[in-house]
């Protein structure tokens, strides 16, 4: 962003109202996206969270700890300009949903499967509208054409704002019915995020932990809730 620098340049931030949203200045100065675009929010309580992850910078800046500012500057350089681009390709993963995707054997893997993607798949017939089909084996089946309509019509409602935060809930996942799960509230973050986790979790269980792996995977876990947090405070 325009305002970005090494080093810490002001000192204060604050959230304040910008036209029909809010922004954040810094000693009075706009926020601007890394395209120098006016960094406009929807919510104060997106703001006041962006404002302190600047309040909270050192001498040295960290992007990597700001994942509010990242996200908003996504939300505005980024989704705003394709939004429909976005909600097609987030909407495509209904097509080959993870909780579909059932192993054969062995037994356990297969009832950890049942018992964590089942009710996703009756929620997403029953809330979503949009019954989905499981098949046994990872070759790609068609779901019904009519339940794909569907999705990708409550995908394309989203906000650019909202939209962000969704495409990570559904990228991190692999799971499109998890996303709409996450925004909807059918369970909290971390057991949404467990249940995206049933494969790689029994293969641990089987083959024990690879550090860098398991390092990779947390990495991943903050990233889905901050999604959920952040969409949370988009409306």
């Amino acid at each position: 962003m325009s305002d970005w620098a090494a080093k810490r340049f002001w000192t204060s931030a604050a959230a304040v109202e910008a036209g029909d949203g809010f922004t954040v200045v810094l000693d009075g100065r706009p926020v601007r996206t890394p395209a120098k675009s006016p960094l406009i929010v929807p919510t104060r309580d997106m703001a006041a969270r962006i404002a302190a992850e600047w309040d909270a910078q050192e001498d040295k800046i960290n992007p990597l700890s700001m994942p509010y500012t990242r996200s908003a500057n996504a939300a505005t350089d980024k989704v705003t300009v394709q939004h429909a681009e976005v909600a097609d390709m987030l909407a495509a993963y209904g097509d080959s949903d993870l909780i579909c995707y059932r192993a054969a054997h062995p037994q356990e893997l297969v009832e950890r499967q049942n018992k964590a993607w089942d009710p996703l798949v009756d929620w997403s017939a029953t809330h979503l509208k949009a019954p989905l089909q499981v098949h046994v084996g990872l070759m790609h089946a068609a779901q019904p054409q009519a339940s794909i309509d569907r999705l990708t019509a409550r995908v394309h409602a989203l906000g650019a704002y909202q939209l962000t935060a969704f495409h990570d809930l559904v990228s991190l996942s692999g799971s499109l019915v998890i996303g709409f799960a996450a925004i909807e509230g059918f369970a909290t973050p971390q057991e949404l995020w467990l249940t995206s986790r049933i494969d790689e979790n029994w293969q641990i269980d089987q083959w024990g932990e690879d550090e860098e792996a398991a390092e990779q995977a947390e990495i991943k876990r903050s990233a889905f809730m901050h999604a959920e947090a952040f969409f949370r405070v988009s409306a």
